[in-house]
């Protein structure tokens, strides 16, 4: 497991978007179009993590984050209800869900989604750099990319936030990387990893422009 590769407060901030239980229900209701080869996507759904995952997952994510440090977990209205309780008992803080508003609606049949939430956790107590920046965030959602790819410019707007040059930001679940990109291109270090090998070899091919002996990269599957 990766974060088992991390030593203990050694991260300055965690920025991740699992895949969590509930999208089971979406794919078998038909409400994504990103579950299967067709004729918009070529992609191979990835698998899903089942809730009780989050058991072992956040005391570890607790464990490697540094004192005085931010946590932000993407997921729907239904994971944030499991999340948060666990997440409180591994010795988080929650501060509040912050909203990405994609900007136009998405797939479904009550009241289409057309947002998807941010949870904002702290470990010890970190001042966000900006005070004025409100807890909707806007950005228009990313189409025909990787199976529910986040904008780059959701993920730059946490980590100027919640860390400084030269710290450390992890993603265990990068996906496409838009943290990684936001990251380096940020002049922070990067550390991700993904269960999928495909995610692995686009986060690479992504960040390989970025890299250099005194910005490292590291990844993981």
């Amino acid at each position: 497991m990766f974060l088992s590769t991390l030593g203990n407060e050694s991260v300055d901030l965690v920025i991740t978007d699992p895949p969590y239980e509930s999208l089971e229900k979406y794919r078998k209701t038909g409400t994504t179009t990103r579950l299967k080869h067709s004729k918009s996507s070529s992609n191979d759904w990835f698998k899903v993590i089942p809730n009780a995952y989050f058991d072992d997952l956040l005391p570890e994510l607790y464990r490697v984050m540094k004192p005085n440090t931010h946590f932000y977990l993407f997921c729907d209205q239904e994971t944030m209800f499991v999340v948060k309780p666990k997440a409180e008992a591994a010795g988080f803080k929650f501060w509040k869900p912050i909203v990405w508003d994609k900007k136009k609606i998405g797939m479904g049949y009550h009241y289409r989604a057309r947002y998807e939430f941010i949870l904002f956790f702290e470990k010890g107590k970190r001042k966000l750099s900006n005070l004025g920046v409100a807890d909707i965030l806007e950005a228009p959602r990313i189409d025909r990319g990787y199976p529910t790819e986040k904008p780059v410019s959701i993920m730059e707007t946490l980590i100027l936030q919640s860390s400084v040059p030269g710290e450390l930001v992890i993603d265990p679940f990068c996906g496409s990387c838009p943290v990684g990109i936001a990251a380096v291109s940020n002049k922070r270090n990067f550390s991700g990893a993904d269960m999928n090998r495909e995610a692995i070899d686009l986060s690479v091919h992504r960040l390989m422009e970025f890299y250099s002996p005194s910005n490292p990269l590291d990844f993981s599957h």
